[in-house]
């Protein structure tokens, strides 16, 4: 693994231990030699992220769209920022430079990121690591629905272990480093397996 997309919110949230977290893994990234891939925006956990790694030494990849360059407010002090047209190309481009991906505590946004990286991933379409940074049990709930997704019959559970959940940086990108996606899903050609 070289590069990481980390999915998080353009908000700081309500508890400053978000923000702390966020430093934490951008600090924790440069440490353990990975590149930070992120929506390109200067503002909220996105910026916190992406300034940990600038001022640790690290190297920063944004992807932002046209239209949020003034909303998000495009990051200017980082490595590299590709601009693109819409959501589609971001999350498109975002995956195509990432070896892996985590999803930090977010709206709506992150949450579409996530569920957009996990379907590819239980299609087959990527075979890359996914993360829950599960900050201060942030993301309980919606683990809780995952659970009942597979208790009603609506996800298997394989797919639902595609999802490598952690509440400390430092062990989650050890866990990302570290996993083997079981090839099982049935969404897979025969020539994948």
């Amino acid at each position: 693994m070289k590069n990481i997309c980390v999915f998080c919110g353009s908000s700081h949230g309500t508890n400053a231990l978000y923000t702390m977290e966020a430093k934490k893994l951008g600090a924790q990234l440069v440490k353990s030699r990975y590149n930070l891939v992120y929506g390109g925006g200067s503002v909220g956990l996105m910026g916190e992220i992406a300034d940990a790694v600038m001022n640790t030494g690290g190297k920063v990849i944004g992807v932002i769209p046209e239209f949020l360059v003034e909303k998000e407010v495009d990051h200017k002090g980082i490595t590299k920022m590709h601009r693109v047209k819409s959501m589609h190309e971001r999350k498109k481009k975002m995956a195509d430079l990432s070896d892996a991906f985590i999803a930090m505590p977010g709206g709506f946004g992150t949450f579409e990121e996530l569920f957009e990286i996990l379907t590819w991933a239980q299609l087959g379409l990527v075979h890359k690591p996914i993360g829950l940074f599960n900050v201060n049990g942030y993301y309980d709930s919606l683990i809780q629905m995952f659970e009942k997704m597979v208790v009603e019959g609506f996800l298997k559970k394989e797919n639902m272990d595609l999802l490598v959940v952690e509440m400390d940086a430092e062990k989650l990108l050890t866990n990302l480093r570290n996993y083997k996606k079981s090839r099982t899903t049935k969404w897979l050609d025969k020539d994948q397996t």
